[in-house]
């Protein structure tokens, strides 16, 4: 049997509309914006960490509403005897 870890990341900037949320993994679409304190991104992080986590049998997604920010969540499968090692 295969455990998941899920996680989650959370933060209270500028949030995104569907439509950013959309383009946000796509290599082809440009996310790049400006944070609540002038901080720049290029999403080529998170482009970075999609495909760790997909190649780990993972999924990665968002939830996001404007102005009030950001959740990302990540799930990485754990086999359960490298989980019992964990505990």
């Amino acid at each position: 049997m295969v455990k998941k870890y899920i996680f989650k990341i959370a933060d209270t900037g500028i949030g995104m509309d569907l439509e950013m949320q959309s383009n946000l993994f796509k290599i082809d679409k440009s996310t790049a914006r400006y944070g609540t304190m002038g901080e720049s991104g290029t999403g080529f992080g998170l482009l970075l960490s999609k495909e760790f986590v997909e190649k780990n049998g993972g999924k990665i997604w968002v939830e996001s509403e404007e102005s009030k920010g950001s959740k990302f969540y990540f799930t990485i499968p754990v086999l359960n005897h490298i989980f019992d090692l964990i505990i």
